[in-house]
């Protein structure tokens, strides 16, 4: 884990600025409305940092990982890496740019070709890129799979070959063979069998430290997140409602929306005050956001307030941001 000092002084590796990613969609005869996946987020990774960024389904983690990686146009706001502003570079510096930031996705047999041998997987990459040719590509196969804990005689079999904790291990070889400066990661563990989870989040620890890696490590699961992250980002319908050193975060909750992300963890020996606010109803469409908090219809502490105005990330403690109107309150 970073120490706290180091992390107030250390450059941002990722600085995302008031970035916003929305997407038309058809009502009607003549009729669009935007459906906003990411509504003015911003947010910074630094170098050696792990940040977790959590939050239900749908509301805007993985949009904003593609947005990173360039797949996905911003429609407002900007996302720098490394110094480079993604969305504005041309080849080749979109070819280097892309050699600084790497994926590891959610579905481990999906996101590999079924007709590639994992030595193509793995080399094809360096080819491209022009980092290694010849018997070098072959030796760098080797060295990656080792890392990940496969062995040399898997390069020449099929992803179908494999268990899914061996697939999730590939994926993870292809995303390291540029050798990046950021890997986001993607729910990486929440298709794995239980039994296996454990084994990939300890791998991707190792490779953080002995890579020099830094994550964006986005789940769904706080309890997940608890154990890899240095700061937490909370994320709700396209918004960042909370973020903060994750002891800040599990300790003193400031948001109710991140209280009801921690009392859903099935672990005995949180707070109990962690366990007493959760939330109802469903989460609001995204192409109708409730007006205000986007989490008023759920909260169990709305008031007035809450539906007449936005808040906005406001300073709670030390690097402990949070937005809700009556942040101190719910501490």
């Amino acid at each position: 884990m970073l120490d706290p000092a180091q992390q107030h002084t250390s450059e941002a590796l990722l600085d995302i600025d008031a970035l916003e990613v929305h997407f038309p969609v058809r009502m009607g005869f003549r009729q669009h409305r935007a459906l906003k996946a990411v509504d003015g987020v911003s947010l910074q990774v630094r170098p050696g940092e792990c940040l977790g960024l959590v939050g239900e389904s749908g509301c805007g983690k993985s949009t904003l990982a593609l947005a990173i990686m360039g797949l996905v146009a911003p429609t407002a706001g900007r996302i720098r890496l490394a110094g480079h502003e993604i969305g504005t570079e041309a080849p080749p510096d979109r070819m280097a740019l892309a050699r600084s930031v790497q994926m590891v996705f959610q579905d481990p047999y999906a996101s590999l070709n079924p007709r590639q041998t994992v030595r193509r997987t793995l080399a094809d990459p360096l080819r491209l890129h022009g980092i290694a040719n010849g018997g070098e590509v072959d030796d760098r196969v080797a060295a990656m799979l080792a890392k990940v804990g496969l062995r040399p005689e898997h390069a020449d079999r099929y992803p179908h070959e494999f268990s899914g904790g061996q697939r999730q291990r590939i994926g993870i070889a292809r995303a390291l063979i540029l050798h990046p400066k950021l890997v986001i990661c993607d729910e990486p563990v929440s298709a794995l069998d239980v039994s296996i989870r454990a084994q990939i989040i300890n791998l991707l620890l190792e490779l953080k430290d002995d890579l020099d890696l830094s994550y964006l490590m986005i789940s769904h699961d706080l309890g997940v997140v608890e154990h890899v992250s240095d700061r937490v980002a909370v994320m709700y319908l396209g918004r960042l409602v909370e973020t903060g050193a994750w002891r800040q975060i599990f300790d003193t909750p400031g948001h109710p929306y991140t209280r009801a992300l921690i009392a859903a963890i099935p672990d005995l020996f949180l707070p109990v005050a962690a366990k007493t606010q959760k939330a109802t109803g469903e989460v609001p469409s995204a192409l109708h956001p409730p007006p205000g908090c986007h989490f008023h219809t759920r909260c169990p502490m709305k008031q007035d307030l809450c539906v007449q105005r936005e808040p906005t990330l406001e300073k709670v403690d030390l690097a402990h941001l949070v937005a809700c109107h009556f942040a101190v309150q719910s501490r």
